[in-house]
């Protein structure tokens, strides 16, 4: 699918202003398949924080993880990311704990518009656990780090400047009502810039 060039609620890459879109949400919420869709969709470039992290250090995020410790990797995830937000704009897919960061959630305030991929704790776990590859699971009870996890998180990602509820459906299908919730959420925006110029 591609947008159509006419259709003025659909100009997003112009209307962004220079800003990138980028995805947060937990681990196995689709933040790098739909992202990847939405990039295409829209023409951007698509970068995701953890390739970029492993390939400026040579090494996977479990290594990472195994050699230096959660804090030493978030610093370096908070680095990338700040690097990652100059070249915009494009659509950037972040790992589960970026957002959690308080000055990436500021930079991303400042030069991005934040998505939050929303799913529920049963295909969070569903997708995950085809998966061995997460740090923060190797835990007996996986579930319960993820119920925990979601605790946490869900009020930070909660800020996040559009929600999408994601289910088990075609990346398609969350691509696109991804697109109509950006172009909503630019459209208020637009309005409300519009309106404060009014009075």
């Amino acid at each position: 699918m591609t947008i159509d060039e006419n259709d003025p609620k659909h100009r997003i890459a112009e209307r962004l202003n220079g800003r990138s879109i980028v995805f947060v949400g937990l681990m196995g919420a689709g933040k790098t398949a739909i992202g990847r869709k939405v990039a295409q969709i829209l023409g951007l470039h698509f970068a995701d924080s953890d390739h970029e992290i492993e390939g400026v250090s040579r090494m996977s995020v479990p290594e990472l993880f195994e050699r230096y410790g959660e804090p030493e990797f978030r610093a370096l995830e908070q680095r990338v990311i700040q690097r990652l937000l100059e070249d915009g704009p494009q659509v950037l897919s972040t790992g589960g704990g970026a957002f959690m960061n308080e000055f990436t959630r500021a930079s991303i305030r400042e030069g991005a518009i934040s998505i939050w991929l929303k799913a529920d704790l049963d295909l969070l776990m569903d997708r995950v656990s085809k998966k061995q590859n997460r740090p923060l699971l190797k835990d007996p009870d996986p579930r319960g780090v993820m119920q925990r996890l979601m605790a946490l998180r869900y009020p930070v990602y909660e800020t996040s400047d559009v929600v999408v509820v994601t289910r088990d459906v075609g990346k398609d299908v969350i691509a696109n009502e991804t697109i109509e919730a950006l172009s909503n959420f630019l459209d208020a925006e637009e309005q409300g810039k519009k309106a404060n110029t009014d009075v």
